[in-house]
């Protein structure tokens, strides 16, 4: 993808979750979701603590340990919806920033370009957007160019996913499948 369609997909992607975000109840705060250990506070605090590092490390240039544990534990407070909102909103900026996607960052597991970090995070937001979907009861249909995107990005390194245990096991797809069905198959979802 160009860097204009990964922004784009980024974007979309996170305005996504953030619909959902907006959607839950309070009394959905503690539901369980199709990630196993987690409910759905838990889902929601996951994907903000993500989009609280783009900007340190996008923009900063800061490594995983400059931020070290900044971003551990429960970053949602009374209000999560605002907080995802507030993370969501300076994550979309510190991308879209002049030459950001030209940058390297530092990740977890090493140097990376900025632009495949951001389609990574698109990816992660489009996923964890139907895993919200399921929990709160909310329309589980994701857009087809953010699913077919999601899926380009996942499938070269999906394996290993697999194998870093933080996944479940993949899913046969039906024959027939769409890009969505095909996706969450392949993150180990039932849809």
């Amino acid at each position: 993808m160009s860097h204009d369609d990964i922004l784009r997909a980024h974007g979309e992607a996170l305005k996504l979750f953030g619909t959902r975000v907006h959607a839950v109840r309070d009394d959905q705060w503690d539901a369980p979701t199709p990630c196993t250990e987690w409910s759905v506070r838990d889902l929601v605090n996951h994907l903000t603590a993500e989009q609280l590092w783009v900007p340190r490390l996008v923009r900063d240039g800061a490594t995983i340990a400059d931020v070290g544990s900044e971003y551990d534990g429960d970053r949602l407070g009374d209000d999560p919806a605002a907080v995802w909102d507030r993370a969501a909103v300076a994550a979309v900026a510190a991308f879209a920033e002049p030459g950001a996607l030209d940058r390297t960052v530092q990740l977890s597991y090493g140097s990376s370009p900025a632009d495949a970090y951001c389609a990574q995070m698109m990816a992660d937001a489009v996923v964890h957007a139907w895993d919200l979907s399921r929990a709160i009861g909310a329309e589980e249909k994701l857009p087809g160019r953010l699913a077919t995107a999601a899926l380009r990005e996942v499938e070269p390194y999906a394996a290993g996913l697999n194998g870093s245990g933080l996944f479940a096991p993949p899913i046969e797809p039906p024959a027939d499948a769409d890009d969505q069905t095909r996706l969450l198959c392949l993150l180990g979802r039932r849809p």
